[in-house]
């Protein structure tokens, strides 16, 4: 079966995004450095991208103007817009985790949450979330979105990998 992966990054303080809703803070310590090392091997699993709204928009107008960025993928959108779908994307009226279930069931790789929060909560208060895949970004932000709101379920879960590059520690966790 296929696993859902969240793999997003966050500040050393836990938030995937200022209080402005900005994200040009995610990099490393040395400005040339690769930062995409991670990504890169990450996404040789994947065939399908799950984000809200916010994700979306941050992406279409902000740091993928030009181009889709997730072409090689089937990118779902959770929105409560009317919105036509594209060749790839498809704006999803519909409950996540009604959608999570229904994709797990399908043949394909594995499935990655992008993002926002709200998106992660849903999953998380489902037990629908298989791997955990945090990049810790060396910036302590002092406030903005928090990716981890609070959720009434502890869940448990056990260190797989970590990796360090440029500063950025990636945290790699499973289900217990």
């Amino acid at each position: 079966m296929r696993k859902v992966v969240l793999f997003i990054a966050m500040s050393l303080d836990g938030y995937i995004a200022d209080k402005e809703g900005k994200v040009d803070w995610l990099q490393g310590v040395k400005e040339n450095e690769d930062d995409m090392i991670s990504y890169n091997e990450f996404i040789k699993d994947m065939d399908t991208v799950i984000m809200g709204w916010n994700t979306y928009e941050q992406i279409v107008s902000e740091l993928s103007k030009d181009s889709w960025v997730y072409e090689d993928f089937m990118s779902y959108v959770i929105t409560h817009r009317q919105m036509k779908d594209k060749a790839c994307i498809k704006f999803v009226n519909d409950d996540v985790c009604s959608l999570i279930k229904e994709l797990k069931m399908k043949n394909g790789k594995d499935i990655w949450i992008c993002g926002g929060a709200n998106i992660v909560s849903q999953l998380m208060k489902e037990d629908l979330i298989d791997r955990y895949h945090i990049s810790v970004i060396p910036t302590i932000l002092g406030d903005g979105i928090k990716l981890f709101e609070k959720n009434k379920n502890e869940i448990k879960l056990k260190l797989i990998e970590t990796k360090t590059y440029n500063g950025i520690v990636d945290l790699i966790y499973e289900l217990r």
